[in-house]
């Protein structure tokens, strides 16, 4: 906007310029007098500035343009500029009549002496010869500063004056090495400071006011402003002060340019404080104060206690002139309440000391501002917030650019912890917004730059301020609730915040938890209670998540160990004021601070127990080692004096007690607190807040004699003896009641005091100004006797500040935070519960986009410092959180899920949230798994998933669909392109409509999707694809073991418990599909298959033992248990039998489900084997195998792939191993016998057994080699016992009907019983073997050869030659081994019995011709090898020869020829003896 401004008549040949913050002045023609004030003004307002214009150039701007070009500048050209400033003064001084005549003095007529300067200027200046820089300033400054200082000069005059002293100013002609620049800058700041013209207008004076502010600043910023000295910076401070002052009753142009100017000018002054190298301790005249004037006893009171009176205010002038600006006026300097400096150091170049002058200016301006509303005559500047903001911004711009550079200077510093912080704990809790926010500002500095040395301030300003101003219950208005909050984000920002607080003072006993307050503060301000969301609960959850992304990051600064060494207090150890050895050393802080927290912790719950009952709860810290086995006065006082929580009223009780114990508690109570320098009510105050005084008299005077010995001890100035602190402590008390008490009508005056206590002190009166002060401080704050135990955040108050300034002497230094998580685990469980809770409501009432944002980044930051710090239940519950905002739990209402889903943005974020955390933090979720398998079983229905969710990540090219049965897992959505859509698996339902509807291929033009629903298709898919569910199972490997097991029991909970009988088609295809996950996880996690084994095999084996018809479900679980056994043989050994056993549940599937199943089962059987044949060594192994094999002999198709399974095993004998002989022979054997395929078959099976016989010669063989002697025999009569199962097999199947079979096991037999002289066998394996083999089968052929029909056993004619020969072959090949056993006889005749039966037989009704001429000449060999053997003959022995005589009687029952034939010498022999009786019989008949 432009303003144009008339003013009086003056003319004037040039312009002058002037720019301040965005406002333009243009003084043009001082003669025919226009002013034209431009104000630019920028949309943005802010505390009451006006912003700048980027197209106007500010003083700073053209100071930069001069700043390269002077030196280029000759002395031509500066002497032109200056002379054209001479010609601006004089022309503006001789338009007045004044200036204009000539001044009579005796007959000459003479200039004025100020023309006269000026003009002798403009005549040296060309005819210098030397350079500026070395030429005395004042000699080109002083004519217009004379000008300047001259009270006869009017307004228009002193401005010109002032402007081109300006323009000067900003040449840099003048820096710190130009000659004599320290004189000239005083002569400069001394002249405008008491700067004197006459005042025609108002305006005019606004005018002149404000070039004084222009060259004012310029000082400062010139180069040459380090030459000033401290009293004159802080001369040029209290000067622009005044004009601030004054200008509260003229234009808002100047108000805005005098306060602008103040704060540059303490910008200037304060940025050089970190250029202050040396601490500037010398020079300081008296003792440095905060408070009022000390008395004797220290009795200083606080700014709060009295008015301060040190900041003074001008009165406006009359008769047109301004007065004298008085140098004690405005800045401090003669008040009690100051810090003065001796006058060498204040003339030295300005430093510390003014910087000290101005800071506690600065302060007690906020003081006077305090009081105004008590003493409103004071002061004259109007009682709005407009001051206070003005001075908190001057001493935020300070704090701002000092920084820590304060920390360096005490005195700096002192002001900035007392006073300072002092007032801003009173203007913190004002009603006003705007002061309220520039009060946290501050605080925000001063923690940036000045935590270490603030830490209880710090605490008390949460304590105080924002922990009641935050919350409603505290009566703050909606506007300081919102400012607090504010405030608190902003704190919550900066990272390292919330650590620092957690470790400096929650982890300090007697400190207050205001990490803790202030998290539960932000949590429960995010929660919308019956109300919509607002901006107040968005706040606060944005500075909730602020705090959590700051562990987040800095997780990724530092490893995290995942177990954090616990805290245990073994013993009692004194504990309350203990330090820290190192407090820059994480490693001996972070434990130290941990062993603090969880000693504070235990003492609250001690607090606990004490308040329900002091002697239980002394005992209960006493077994927790808080307190030693035997109390001590001291432990116990120091338990009463810091903790937290306690009932005052039990505590004030206790120490008043008779007892001697409670009276050496009380006295150790009382040396807990220090009451140096304080004043006695105020030391009384702070002694009575921490219990209740208890009601009677007797208590009370032991509580006060405690008290009073230790006031004396410490305070002693005034006070004769500890018994006047007695009496006038009770006196206070008394004086208390008497004041505050409703029921006292007659008030007690202050002289009825003073009287009440004369000649206490040691028999002589106290000074009466003391006993005063006392007075007037009971009767306006008055002793609470009753402490509130229920506020929680209490309100500062003068004694408890000056507690805090005591408390902060010793407090232990402030532990600055690192950027590593070293505490964030601790922190984290403490806000984690409400942080989630908080979180999911405003998620759930989110209704922008940028605040679901917000949640979502705080889930996924509450995620991974739980995942980090291994917090897994904190982690299930954020997943059971989220798991409800992605709507796949709730029941579906809608009548096409998939579209509502993909309109729902908040669905689909926390969708993409959930698995994002299952992909990258499942390592630490446990029960959090069920919820996430529930939405990926929800997208399973909806036809969403991939196609491959459940595939085997070890072989990428096989799916989990079994060949020829199995289908693999189809997505009724492609993830492809939109459009192509395959139909679900229940195209009737809905997502079989949508399907359909999406293929296009419907003529209806009305059932077309529209743009919408295929936009949100789109956005459904590209939703799921970012999920990326199939991760969660193929990288399952990387899982930790307890999150696998988890989710294994998670997915075997979701498939549900099978049921017998049918089941709805949906939950069958739930099981199906779980029932795949977990065979797919199963697989990936081969290495750690025994934490999942017994899980898996009894969810399999359930589905087994339910299964009475063929399903989908029974299918996969036989499949997938053999796929399993397939792939993890190979792998783990020690797992195999497990593996192998677990098989056996096929052989358990009801008949039905077997037949339905029984060649696919066969073929992964036949895989299985012909992988893994060389992993299976068990006999129980081979054992579950081989019945798997020969349970399908008798099914065409699948016997096929079984016995090629068996081949494979058997053939060479490379797979052979005698764990696996007999149940292979045994399934050789059902196979040989079965009839379902053709006779060759079974003629391969018998080759099979009749082969494997070289296998037992090698194995007996190798014992023999290798082993030991008793090993060998061991190994050999194993060997045995697998021989006789093979030709006791073998025997049966020579009773098969088909002939070419039967024959040929005959022979197979015979080869077995022949083949075997390497093996060694046993005679008493050989006696089994003939009595159940040989034997056997020779009566059981001969038996079927009777009984049968011809029709089912052809040609036995053969067979029972074939059985014959088999008999005689071994018998003759064994007979030298067995003619040596006892039982040979029996033996023998048993051969010879089957050789009578075999001759007697007859086929089809007649003898047989074949056995007829077999049967003799197979017994006449016998028995000629039986005699060449020596084995048959006679023998003359007693008893008689039962061999011989059994022999030839069976024998002779077969062919009687046959001895004469195989013994003719016996049987002559025989003969002669038969003759020689026979004629002897004769002889004796004849006699």
């Amino acid at each position: 906007m432009h303003i144009a401004i008339s003013m009086g008549h003056f003319k004037m040949e040039m312009l002058q310029f002037l720019v301040v913050e965005g406002v333009l002045f243009c003084f043009e023609g001082w003669g025919s007098v226009r002013l034209q004030v431009i104000i630019c003004i920028t949309d943005n307002l802010k505390m009451g500035r006006i912003k700048m214009q980027p197209g106007i150039k500010a003083i700073e701007e053209e100071l930069e343009e001069n700043e390269d070009t002077i030196s280029e500048r000759d002395k031509a050209v500066l002497g032109c500029m200056i002379n054209s400033e001479i010609s601006a003064v004089l022309a503006v001084m001789r338009r007045n009549v004044r200036w204009g005549g000539r001044y009579m003095s005796g007959d000459d007529q003479l200039e004025h002496t100020l023309i006269q300067s000026l003009k002798a200027l403009r005549r040296q200046i060309f005819s210098w010869q030397h350079s500026w820089h070395t030429m005395n300033p004042a000699v080109y400054l002083q004519p217009f500063l004379d000008v300047i200082q001259s009270d006869e000069t009017g307004a228009q005059i002193t401005s010109v004056a002032l402007s081109s002293l300006y323009k000067i100013l900003t040449l840099d002609v003048l820096d710190q090495n130009t000659v004599n620049v320290e004189d000239a800058m005083h002569l400069v700041v001394d002249a405008v400071t008491s700067c004197r013209f006459e005042v025609t207008d108002p305006a005019s004076e606004e005018v002149v006011l404000m070039k004084i502010l222009q060259v004012l600043l310029a000082c400062m910023k010139s180069k040459a402003s380090v030459m000033l000295s401290n009293q004159h910076v802080c001369t040029i401070v209290n000067t622009c002060f005044r004009v601030v002052h004054q200008a509260g009753t003229k234009g808002e142009l100047l108000q805005r340019m005098a306060r602008h100017t103040m704060h540059e000018l303490v910008k200037c002054v304060f940025s050089h404080l970190p250029d202050v190298t040396k601490q500037e301790t010398r020079g300081l005249t008296g003792e440095y104060s905060f408070g009022g004037k000390k008395l004797e006893n220290g009795n200083g009171g606080s700014e709060l206690d009295s008015v301060s009176s040190s900041v003074k205010f001008v009165s406006n002038a009359t008769g047109g002139m301004v007065p004298t600006m008085d140098e004690n006026v405005g800045l401090p300097g003669n008040g009690k309440d100051t810090v003065s400096y001796d006058l060498n150091l204040m003339t030295e170049p300005y430093g510390v000391p003014c910087m000290v002058q101005i800071f506690q200016f600065l302060c007690q301006l906020l003081n006077s501002v305090e009081h105004m509303a008590i003493a409103p005559r004071a002061n004259t500047i109007d009682i709005d917030e407009d001051v206070p903001l003005f001075a908190l911004g001057l001493i935020n711009s300070a704090i701002e650019l000092g920084g820590t550079a304060i920390r360096l200077h005490p005195r700096l510093l002192s002001l900035v912890q007392d006073e300072l912080f002092r007032n801003l704990m009173q203007f913190g809790l004002s009603t006003s917004p705007l002061i309220l926010s520039m009060t946290c500002s501050i605080v925000l500095n001063l923690y940036q730059h000045l935590r270490t040395e603030l830490k209880l301030q710090i605490e008390a300003f949460f304590s105080c301020v924002i922990l009641r101003l935050a919350q409603s219950r505290y009566g703050a208005s909606f506007q300081q609730q919102e400012v607090a909050m504010e405030a608190l984000v902003d704190f919550c920002r900066v990272k390292s915040f919330m650590v620092e607080m957690y470790a400096n003072l929650d982890c300090d006993i007697t400190c207050s938890n205001i990490f803790e307050n202030l998290a539960s503060l932000l949590s429960k301000s995010a929660f919308p209670v019956n109300c919509p969301l607002s901006a107040m609960h968005i706040l606060a959850l944005e500075g909730l998540i602020a705090v959590i992304q700051g562990m987040a990051e800095r997780i990724s600064n530092t490893p995290v160990s995942s177990e954090l060494a616990p805290v245990n207090l073994e013993e009692y150890t004194p504990f309350w004021m203990v330090k820290c050895d190192n407090y820059g050393d994480p490693d001996h802080w972070v434990p130290f601070v941990r062993r603090r927290k969880y000693i504070k912790k235990r003492l609250m719950i001690g607090a606990d127990h004490f308040n329900r009952d002091p002697k239980k709860g002394l005992e209960f810290l006493q077994g927790t080692h808080l307190l030693p086995a035997k109390l001590d006065p001291q432990s116990v006082a120091c338990f009463f004096r810091y903790t937290a929580g306690l009932d005052k009223n039990l505590v004030g009780d206790f120490l008043g007690n008779h007892d001697e114990f409670c009276v050496q508690v009380l006295h150790e109570f009382a040396g807990t607190f220090d009451f140096q320098d304080m004043n006695l009510d105020t030391a009384l105050r702070l002694f009575l807040e921490t219990f209740r005084l208890p009601g009677e008299s007797q208590k009370i005077q032991r509580v006060l004699e405690a008290f009073s010995e230790r006031y004396y001890e410490q305070s002693p100035h005034i006070l004769a003896n500890k018994d006047a602190a007695l009496l006038l402590s009770y006196s206070l008390i008394m004086l208390n009641t008497d004041q505050h008490n409703v029921q006292v009508k007659k008030k007690m005056t202050e002289e009825d005091f003073i009287r009440n206590n004369r000649h206490i002190n040691g028999g002589n009166d106290l000074p009466r100004e003391f006993l005063s002060e006392l007075y007037h401080s009971i009767g306006k704050n008055e002793i609470r006797t009753i402490p509130d135990q229920s506020a929680a955040f209490p309100e500062m108050n003068p004694s408890r500040w000056i507690d805090l300034m005591h408390k902060s002497k010793k407090s232990a230094p402030f532990i600055v935070s690192d950027s590593k998580s070293h505490l964030d685990r601790d922190m984290f469980a403490v806000m984690s519960g409400p942080t989630i809770a908080a979180i999911s409501v405003v998620f759930d009432h989110a209704e922008l986009e940028d605040v679901s944002q917000m949640c979502i980044d705080g889930f996924s930051a509450v995620a991974k410092i739980s995942a980090c710090h291994h917090l897994e239940d904190v982690l299930d519950d954020l997943v059971v959180s989220l798991s409800k905002f992605t709507t796949l739990l709730n029941p579906s209402s809608a009548e096409e899920p998939v579209l509502a889903f993909g309109d729902d943005a908040k669905a689909r974020m926390a969708t993409i949230t959930v698995f994002t955390i299952a992909n990258r933090y499942g390592d630490f979720i446990r029960a959090g798994w069920r919820n996430i398998l529930d939405c990926i079983l929800k997208l399973h229905k909806l036809g969403l998933l991939p196609a491959r969710v459940a595939s085997d990540a070890a072989d990428d090219s096989e799916l989990l669909s079994e060949p020829g049965h199995g289908k693999p897992l189809t997505s009724s959505l492609s993830n492809a392109h939109m459009a192509a859509v395959s139909t679900p698996r229940r195209s009737s339902g809905l997502m079989g409509r949508f399907s359909q509807l999406l293929s296009l291929e419907t003529e209806d033009p009305r059932l077309q999707p529209s743009e919408q629903q295929l936009a949100a298709h789109q956005r459904t898919l590209q939703t799921i694809q970012k999920c990326h569910i199939d991760s969660i199972f193929t990288e399952s490997k990387f899982l930790q073991a307890d999150s696998l097991v988890h989710l294994a029991r998670a997915l075997i909970w979701a498939a549900g418990r099978p049921q017998k009988g049918n089941s709805s088609p949906e939950d069958e295809d739930t099981a199906v599909f779980c029932l795949e996950l977990l065979i797919a996880i199963t697989l990936n996690n081969r290495d750690r298959i025994v934490i999942l084994w017994q899980g898996v095999y009894e969810h399999i084996a359930n589905i087994v033992h339910t299964a009475m018809m063929p399903c989908a479900l029974v299918e996969k679980a036989v499949f997938g248990l053999l796929r399993i056994c397939q792939r993890l043989l190979p792998y783990k050994e020690n797992l195999a039998d497990d593996l192998l056993r677990s098989l056996q549940l096929v052989l358990k599937l009801d008949v039905r489900v077997a037949d339905a199943y029984c060649e696919q089962i066969t073929q992964e059987v036949s895989r299985l084997v012909k992988a893994n044949a060389s992993h299976i060594r068990s006999p129980m192994g081979w054992r579950t195998i081989m019945s798997l094999l020969s349970n399908t002999a008798r099914d065409v198709e699948a016997s096929e792939v079984a016995f090629d399974a068996l081949v494979f095993i058997m053939s060479d004998g490379i797979n052979l191993m005698p764990s696996n002989f007999t149940v292979c022979v045994d399934a050789a054997r059902q196979f040989a016998e079965s009839r379902v395929a053709h006779a060759d078959r079974s003629v391969r099976a018998l080759d099979l057994m009749s082969g494997s016989i070289s296998c037992l010669t090698q194995w007996a063989q190798e014992a023999r080699e290798a082993a030991g002697e008793a090993e060998a025999a061991k190994t050999c009569q194993d060997i045995g016992e697998m021989w006789l199962r093979l030709v006791q097999g073998l025997r049966k199947v020579c009773l098969d009907q088909r002939e070419d079979v039967r024959n040929h096991a005959l022979l197979s037999l015979q080869k077995c019983l022949t083949g075997v002289e390497q093996v060694n066998i046993l005679h008493g394996l050989w006696l089994q073997c003939f009595d159940m083999v040989i034997f056997t089968v020779l009566d059981d052929l001969l038996e079927i050869s009777q009984g049968h029909s011809q029709k089912d056993f052809r040609n036995m004619e053969g067979t029972l030659v074939l059985a014959l020969k088999l008999l005689s072959k071994v018998f003759l090949q064994l007979l030298p081994e067995l003619s040596q056993v006892t039982t040979f006889c029996k033996l023998w005749l048993g051969v010879l019995s089957r050789m009578e039966k075999y001759l007697k037989v007859k086929i089809k009704g007649k003898k047989s011709e074949k056995l007829q001429e077999l049967v003799p000449e197979l017994l006449k060999n016998t028995l000629i090898v039986m005699k060449n053997k020596g084995v048959l003959v006679q023998r003359t022995a007693l008893g008689g020869d039962s061999l011989w005589e059994l022999t030839w009687l069976h024998v002779n029952n077969i062919s009687p020829s046959i001895q004469s034939e195989v013994f003719p010498d016996q049987d002559r022999e025989q003969k002669q003896v038969l003759s020689g009786e026979s004629e002897s019989g004769t002889q004796e008949t004849v006699e």
